[in-house]
């Protein structure tokens, strides 16, 4: 494997608006699930077969590693679809495959893929480290570690000389952002148990994120909760302490979020590829964290919290079913035509208003997510300060928009003021 000495940011993609948006933004490479047998196959849109050369060939154009997750349990009905997807991943040149399930790792070794060990194994120790390094190159350790555990671990790689099939140092992955699961790295049984729709199939129903109420059933007594979001935890942060997570050896820091929106991933992305830089030439610094934790607030979350990193208490609740981001987007409508040479957009507008000083999110397959401040417009040829439902106008746009792309306005939410 060929990198930079900096530690690899990862990015998510549900769909190629999210893709482009990981493209546009630093990603160092993506991951992405394919129709099935991936921990996202219910919550992201997914891609295809016939998607996967077009995803390598724009990684390869902006020199992106990609990563086709195949991390579900597997069953004897699903190894011809495991070899198809294998062989197609191969076939398209795709970076690597990320697996749980020893038929995975064996097929994807047979064909000469690169193997990543997804943190669905689970790894917690150097000699369970070492017996995976014989198939894969990068492991994602268990999410429960703290950094003191991780940094043992990246000292005995280092030490014990642990390399994997491309005789490289195997590389130490964590999670560095997103949704945190109730359960042991993600190992979850309860949508299975009350659904029949397996987590570990991609197929999680969320059903921890709802409010409970526990009742002793001997005595009847309900039990004082302080928060009814008793299995729903806070999303995971590292921002304010990755400068740690850099100096414990991690070598690939992944982010959650192949069911988020494209302007999660921009957002998540650009401000983890400002801190990365920013470790590297020394300006890192906690009052830099205070202002990119700020940035990330603005999109989805459940509220922060740095996970088992810091060695806290098990579990930091959250206190809402939903998101606690301080911006939401609101549809307004959509793109009509880009005239190149005079970097002028041109959009229909199909709901609600728009005024000069608003921020604009432009969004689709090819134009990633864009944000851009309205600064002029015209209506009818006219110059305008306002514009409403109905109204075609034409705004300066640097970059190509397209008929399939999207136009919505940024506004604050209740959180924006807590």
């Amino acid at each position: 494997m060929t990198k930079t000495n900096k530690i690899e940011l990862m990015a998510p993609a549900g769909s190629f608006e999210s893709l482009q948006a990981a493209l546009d933004n630093g990603a160092d490479s993506v991951y992405f699930g394919v129709e099935q047998l991936n921990m996202r196959a219910r919550a992201s849109i997914n891609f295809t077969l016939d998607d996967l050369q077009e995803i390598s060939d724009r990684c390869k154009a902006k020199k992106v590693r990609t990563y086709l997750t195949l991390n579900t349990i597997i069953y004897d009905h699903d190894l011809s679809i495991i070899k198809t997807l294998i062989d197609k991943a191969k076939q398209a040149d795709i970076t690597a495959i990320i697996a749980m399930d020893q038929a995975v790792i064996a097929y994807a070794r047979q064909v000469g893929m690169e193997i990543h060990i997804s943190t669905q194994i689970n790894i917690t120790n150097i000699e369970t480290l070492k017996f995976y390094a014989m198939f894969a190159d990068t492991v994602v350790l268990s999410r429960e570690l703290s950094l003191g555990q991780i940094k043992k671990i990246t000292t005995e790689v280092a030490k014990q000389d642990v390399r994997g099939p491309s005789g490289n140092l195997v590389e130490i992955e964590v999670f560095g952002h997103g949704a945190l699961c109730m359960a042991v790295s993600g190992k979850c049984y309860m949508s299975l148990h009350t659904f029949n729709s397996s987590a570990n199939r991609g197929a999680c129903k969320q059903n921890c994120r709802k409010p409970y109420t526990v009742i002793d059933k001997e005595t009847g007594v309900e039990l004082e909760i302080d928060n009814e979001y008793i299995m729903s935890p806070e999303d995971l942060c590292t921002i304010d302490f990755l400068d740690e997570l850099v100096e414990a050896g991690v070598r690939v820091l992944k982010i959650e979020g192949r069911g988020r929106a494209p302007e999660y991933v921009a957002k998540v992305i650009k401000t983890y590829r400002e801190a990365i830089d920013a470790i590297y030439d020394n300006t890192y610094s906690k009052e830099k964290a205070a202002s990119w934790m700020t940035e990330l607030e603005k999109v989805y979350n459940r509220g922060f919290w740095g996970g088992y990193y810091l060695g806290k208490k098990l579990g930091q609740w959250s206190d809402t079913p939903g998101s606690k981001a301080t911006q939401k987007k609101i549809y307004i409508g959509k793109g009509v035509h880009y005239y190149p040479k005079a970097g002028i957009g041109e959009f229909m507008i199909q709901a609600y208003d728009l005024k000069i000083g608003d921020t604009l999110l432009i969004t689709g397959p090819t134009t990633g997510a864009q944000e851009v401040e309205l600064t002029e417009m015209m209506v009818n040829d006219h110059n305008a300060a306002t514009a409403v439902k109905g109204n075609t106008i034409t705004m300066p746009i640097p970059f190509r928009i397209r008929p399939s792309d999207k136009l919505y306005k940024i506004v604050k939410t209740e959180f924006a003021n807590q």
